[in-house]
C-alpha cells in the first residue's frame, strides 16, 4: 500500500483533498471508516490529545491499523493538535502515520525550537511519520460557538504572513503546514462561518511549496473548500460537525428506542449520522 505522504502528494496534484474526521470512539471510526469505503477514497482519522486519552493512545492505534490491515485500505491516524514534544514522542513510538505540533500559542523562535524537534525525532524512528507544524492562532475548541473564540483576530496583520510561512518551514523542515487563513476551530452557532481569503492561501502554498492543512472546516462553505483546495490545501479537517451530528443520532435513536438498552442498537443511530456527514465533506474534497 502507498504511504500517506504518496497519497498526500497524490492529492496535490489532482487538486482534490484527503478529509480528516476526528473520533473520540468506535462509532465515530465505523462512521468515517464506511463513508470512506463507500466512495473509495483514503481517509485520515484525527484524535486530539483528549480524544486519544479517552479511547486510549495504542488502543486507537490498533484499531485503525487493524481497519487497514483487514480490508487493506489507506486509512490513515494522524495525532491532531500536540502541544508538547513528550506527547510527540509518545505517538510517534505508538505507531501514529502523523502528528501535529501545535505551537501556535509559542513565540515563532519556541515554536520553531520544538517543531524541529519533533522532525528530527520522526525522522529517526526509523519509519516515516509526517510532521505537521502549525503558524497562526485560530483557536482550540471543536464546540458550538457564540462567536470568534477569543484570542482569535481574523484581519490581515494577524493570519499567516506567507514569508513568515517559508521561514518557518525551512527552519523546521516540517512535511506539512496549518496555516491561519481565516479559519476557526469549532462553529459558529449559525452554521457558516466567516469565508477563507483565497489569495492568502495561495501565496502562502507557493511560498513554503509544502502542501497545506485546513484546520476548522467545519461550518466553511463549498466554495470555499473548493477554492482552497484548489490553491494549495491538500487535507481539511473537520470535526464539530461530526460532533454534531453523532450526538443529534444517538438523541433521535434513543428517543425513538426508549425501552432499549442494548448499546449496540441505540448507537447505530450515531454511527449512520456520521458516516452521513462524512460521505457529503468527503464529495466535496474529492469532487465526486
Amino acid at each position: 500500500m502507498r504511504t500517506l505522504q504518496e497519497y498526500v502528494r497524490e492529492a496535490q496534484e489532482k487538486k482534490v483533498a484527503i478529509g480528516h474526521f476526528n473520533i473520540s470512539n468506535t462509532e465515530g471510526l465505523w462512521g468515517v471508516f464506511r463513508a470512506a469505503q463507500a466512495l473509495s477514497v483514503p481517509v485520515i482519522i484525527g484524535v486530539s490529545e483528549g480524544e486519544r486519552d479517552f479511547i486510549g493512545v495504542p488502543q486507537v492505534a490498533a484499531l485503525v491499523k487493524s481497519l487497514s490491515d483487514e480490508f487493506d485500505y489507506p486509512i490513515f491516524l494522524n495525532a491532531d493538535h500536540t502541544y508538547s514534544f513528550d506527547r510527540v514522542k509518545e505517538v510517534i513510538d505508538a505507531g501514529f502515520d502523523s502528528v501535529i505540533f501545535d505551537g501556535a500559542n509559542l513565540s515563532f523562535e519556541e515554536n520553531v525550537k520544538i517543531t524541529k524537534q519533533c522532525v528530527d525525532y520522526a525522522r529517526a524512528c526509523g519509519r516515516e511519520v509526517l510532521v505537521e507544524g502549525e503558524l497562526g492562532f485560530i483557536g482550540q475548541s471543536s464546540k458550538i460557538l457564540d462567536g470568534i473564540p477569543d484570542g482569535v483576530l481574523l484581519d490581515e496583520k494577524s493570519l499567516t504572513d506567507p514569508v513568515v510561512a517559508k521561514d518557518f518551514v525551512e527552519k523546521t523542515g516540517i512535511d506539512m503546514l496549518a496555516p491561519a487563513v481565516g479559519n476557526i476551530h469549532g462553529m459558529l452557532r449559525g452554521g457558516v462561518d466567516p469565508k477563507l481569503d483565497i489569495p492568502l492561501v495561495k501565496e502562502i502554498s507557493e511560498a513554503v511549496k509544502i502542501p497545506l492543512v485546513l484546520h476548522g472546516g467545519s461550518g466553511n462553505s463549498e466554495e470555499d473548500f473548493k477554492a482552497a483546495i484548489a490553491n494549495g490545501v491538500a487535507i481539511v479537517h473537520i470535526n464539530t460537525e461530526l460532533r454534531v451530528a453523532y450526538k443529534q443520532g444517538l438523541v433521535k435513536a434513543l428517543q425513538e428506542n426508549p425501552d432499549e438498552v442494548a448499546p449496540y442498537k441505540f448507537l447505530r443511530g450515531a454511527v449512520q449520522a456520521v458516516q452521513d456527514v462524512a460521505i457529503k465533506k468527503l464529495k466535496i474534497f474529492n469532487n465526486l
